[in-house]
């Protein structure tokens, strides 16, 4: 029976990742975290508050227990506090957005990252996984655009990445991944989604569900990719 942890639980894909969890017969806990907002409520899930830039986060995930099987980071943000961006030329970048998106998408799951690993079996399989974008990929882009947010996602993939080598020392049977949930009808993506052809724009519980048919396949091999949710591996 695992124990899982998602992370960013009050979003669209954070709460769909609960829901799917929750109905698993394999999973006796859910620990729904937020850092505002409701969570799901109901049967095995055990709602927490958060604040990722904070020293506090040590002791609110320490609270938790161990183990921790499966780390679910539905952290991130598209858009700036004030709803601007993303930006789509190099005129339109400044300090502040870049810092934004970087704290967001980048430092806040390094330091969940950070704070869940002495929860981590070292004994047993366990999962760390990250949201992160297509467009995030260094070796996919042709496009341009989006600088601040492509490149706080590009940052987040190279620590997932830094981080499942040093787990293979410390957590050999550890997983640690980058996932790409797809075009999803969420807040986040609700101003881009004119255009998406109707089969690609996915449910949250479409993304949540084919995320953990991934997730259940990724072996300590896998550990340090990045993968869409199809499966496919997406180049850095």
């Amino acid at each position: 029976m695992m124990r899982c942890a998602v992370f960013g639980a009050s979003g669209g894909i954070g709460a769909a990742l609960v829901g799917q969890l929750v109905a698993r017969d394999d999973v006796e806990a859910v620990f729904a975290g937020s850092r505002r907002g409701a969570v799901p409520q109901g049967a095995k899930i055990v709602p927490f508050t958060f604040d990722a830039l904070d020293e506090s986060l040590a002791q609110t995930v320490a609270a938790l227990g161990a183990p921790l099987d499966i780390v679910l980071i539905a952290t991130g943000r598209l858009t700036r506090a004030d709803g601007s961006g993303p930006e789509k030329a190099l005129r339109q970048l400044d300090a502040g957005a870049l810092a934004e998106q970087f704290s967001d998408n980048a430092i806040v799951p390094a330091m969940i990252a950070r704070a869940v690993q002495p929860l981590l079996p070292r004994e047993r399989r366990c999962v760390v996984a990250a949201l992160s974008a297509r467009v995030g990929s260094i070796g996919d882009n042709r496009l341009g655009g989006w600088h601040a947010y492509r490149a706080s996602k590009a940052a987040l993939n190279m620590l997932l990445r830094t981080i499942a080598i040093e787990w293979a020392r410390s957590h050999p049977r550890a997983v640690v991944a980058a996932l790409h949930p797809g075009t999803v009808a969420t807040a986040l993506s609700a101003p881009f989604q004119r255009g998406v052809a109707p089969d690609k724009l996915f449910t949250p519980a479409m993304s949540a569900a084919a995320l953990l048919r991934v997730i259940d396949g990724l072996t300590p091999a896998d550990s340090g990719g990045f993968f869409a949710w199809d499966g496919t591996m997406i180049p850095f």
